[in-house]
């Protein structure tokens, strides 16, 4: 669900406006207090002789500036700001003729223990916390001293009003971290998943070819006396099935031997969807082992999910080391799912292009939402499906991006290295 337009406006406001908002609000509410408003016989509270003079509206006028001021550095020097709202609250107090700093003169102080606490670090927080209720009782402690009133008890209102805005922070601050965490927890889950199933299919496709090694030799052993130019043909399979089984295992513990950060790097999961990453979906009637050679039936049961899928082909089409093949086709799987399932598209197109004898590039592309359809969170899935995917590009050192595209709808591309030095079957 996208945020509404208020929802959006009240985000773009920095905390730096907010706090020059609250001051405003609070000058506006000291002066509604002096003076007699409809439905009152006389001001709640009767103005100083020194605000109706020169010298208290410069100061209110200098308090008001050092407030802009300090709002100006809030997002960058956080604490520098609040010296500046601190300052101001006093200068502001003195033209009142009160015997404590008001509560309208501490929003701003409010507003920036709030924002200070929901995103500076707790030492920094509690800094700031300490900062602004030593301040109130350093003012009522100089009145005390030198035999002026002081208002105690509008102090403490004051103070307590501070400390609920600082806790209110904190507990804001604390639900992102912990978001955050989760978050970063839930990807790493889902590389750990897509790293294990790659694993896996590591395993059985190891499994198929040293088959293939055992029933070779075992062809070769019977016929090398008889047969020997059968016998040269089973031997020259057991080399192409070895030396295209080591490639895949090399590449594959290489990637999986190095924690590189940059592998989960991109744009972040859905907040909403942090939790265990579901497995990509196995539609039915695909091979066990799947390849590029698999497309037209994945096309078919995405059509009778209600989905198109064109395929083009730029180039001609060649044979691919087994661990390429599979991760390609894993690719187009995964992006064509997320179209069926999220997108609210009728059809999409697959491009895979083997013009490049050294790179196969896999695009899926679709054009986006059908009319009175949303798109729900774009390109992603579960939120872990471009995590997935980026996790298999990286396992064979290939480049993967997912955007949308221009004219609407979005676009995933990998492009995969052929290793040089394997010939293909």
């Amino acid at each position: 669900m996208s945020a509404t337009p208020s929802a959006q406006f009240f985000k773009r406001v920095t905390p730096g406006g907010w706090a020059a908002v609250a001051w405003g609000a609070g000058i506006a509410f000291t002066a509604l207090l002096r003076i007699r408003v409809p439905g009152q016989d006389e001001p709640d509270v009767f103005p100083g002789f020194i605000i109706l003079r020169w010298d208290g509206l410069t100061m209110l006028a200098v308090a008001t500036l050092v407030t802009l001021r300090g709002g100006a550095l809030l997002a960058r020097r956080p604490t520098a700001a609040l010296n500046h709202f601190l300052v101001a609250s006093v200068i502001a107090a003195t033209p009142l003729g009160v015997d404590a700093i008001p509560f309208a003169q501490y929003l701003a102080v409010d507003v920036a223990l709030y924002a200070i606490a929901a995103a500076r670090p707790r030492g920094e927080a509690w800094r700031a916390l300490l900062l602004a209720q030593g301040l109130l009782v350093v003012y009522v402690a100089v009145r005390l001293l030198a035999g002026w009133e002081a208002g105690t008890t509008s102090t403490l209102a004051v103070a307590l009003t501070a400390l609920v805005a600082w806790l209110l922070g904190r507990s804001e601050g604390q639900a992102r971290e912990y978001a955050e965490r989760s978050r970063a927890q839930a990807t790493e889950q889902a590389v750990t998943s897509e790293r294990l199933r790659i694993a896996r299919e590591m395993h059985d496709t190891v499994a198929h070819s040293i088959g293939i090694v055992a029933l070779q030799a075992g062809a070769a052993r019977r016929v090398i006396a008889t047969q020997p130019e059968a016998a040269r043909q089973a031997l020259t399979e057991i080399e192409t099935a070895s030396r295209e089984t080591l490639a895949g295992l090399r590449r594959l513990v290489g990637a999986l031997r190095t924690a590189d950060p940059e592998t989960v790097a991109g744009p972040e999961p859905d907040p909403a969807a942090v939790g265990c990453p579901a497995a990509p979906v196995e539609l039915p009637g695909l091979p066990e082992m799947p390849g590029l050679a698999a497309l037209d039936r994945l096309v078919e049961l995405t059509g009778n999910a209600g989905v198109r899928v064109a395929v083009r082909r730029a180039g001609a089409p060649c044979p691919l080391p087994p661990d390429i093949d599979l991760s390609a086709f894993r690719i187009v799987q995964e992006s064509v799912t997320n179209v069926v399932r999220h997108s609210g598209a009728d059809s999409c197109t697959v491009t895979v292009d083997q013009r490049d004898p050294e790179t196969l590039a896999v695009t899926v592309e679709d054009r986006g939402p059908v009319p009175g359809h949303a798109r729900v969170s774009p390109g992603t899935g579960s939120g872990y499906g471009l995590t997935g995917m980026r996790e298999r590009v990286a396992v064979l050192h290939g480049e993967f991006s997912a955007e949308p595209r221009p004219g609407g709808g979005f676009r995933v591309t990998a492009r995969l290295p052929l290793p040089t030095g394997v010939t293909p079957r």
